[in-house]
């Protein structure tokens, strides 16, 4: 119980100091049912009938065309001509996350309170620090564990010299664990914090799933609100009274 007052109280302080922060450094206003400004999303979220497979849970309102979706499962596409078999075959338990994955960043109109500008020739804007829901990190690490790679860090370094990525000169071939000792390592790290690991679990609304049932509803809509309310003051109102509630009971359990 202790521990639990604790987390909420935390993520309470956490949301409205990030949120705060957040609002002096990103430009962007509308943080609900948007897409990024990067290479194949759309303008604007849409739906989209024959999304492809594992993207399919997003095709009553997506970011993605039907084609990126099929890319999407695809190796060394033509979306960003990546390999995920650098280091040999990988595992197809393995493959069907950085799949999900992919998805997830093409197709979700749900990421608008993680949108970053940046300055890169291929996209205007990323996601940072996306709260990943812990289970979704957790699978999808254990599910790695028997493939191979040569980096950490998967969005720079690479030798694209044949037109897709093979490991640098001196990037040895290791299990993933060698380069991803834990789950955090390997969500966090591998695209360079777009995800951070949530203390929160799957159906909380505080951390975005990577996997969802449609015929439930998608549950990162709801996500996305809590966090953009609170990153724009809306939300404040309803979480001063909760927070200032567990002061009290905080203190007396630290006391």
């Amino acid at each position: 119980m202790a521990w639990l007052m604790t987390t909420q109280l935390l993520l309470l302080v956490w949301v409205v100091a990030w949120g705060a922060q957040t609002r002096i450094i990103r430009a962007r206003t509308e943080l609900l049912n948007v897409c990024m400004d990067a290479k194949h999303h759309k303008e604007k979220p849409s739906p989209e009938d024959k999304l492809h497979e594992q993207c399919s849970p997003w095709k009553k309102n997506s970011c993605c065309y039907s084609n990126t979706s099929q890319e999407a499962h695809k190796d060394i596409s033509y979306l960003y001509g990546f390999n995920w078999n650098h280091c040999g075959e990988m595992a197809p338990a393995c493959k069907r996350h950085f799949i999900q994955d992919t998805c997830l960043y093409e197709c979700s109109p749900n990421l608008g309170p993680w949108i970053q500008q940046v300055n890169q020739n291929w996209r205007k804007e990323r996601i940072l620090d996306v709260p990943l829901c812990k289970e979704d990190c957790q699978r999808w690490w254990e599910d790695c564990q028997t493939s191979f790679t040569c980096k950490s860090n998967w969005h720079k370094g690479w030798n694209w010299t044949l037109g897709y990525n093979q490991c640098p000169v001196g990037a040895a071939c290791h299990p993933f664990h060698f380069y991803f000792p834990t789950p955090e390592a390997l969500c966090e790290e591998i695209w360079s914090h777009s995800y951070k690991v949530s203390n929160y679990s799957r159906g909380s609304g505080r951390c975005i799933q990577m996997w969802f049932d449609p015929a439930q509803g998608n549950p990162n809509e709801e996500v996305a609100r809590f966090y953009a309310e609170a990153m724009s003051g809306a939300g404040l109102p309803r979480a001063w009274p909760l927070l200032l509630g567990l002061v009290p009971m905080l203190l007396r359990m630290l006391g």
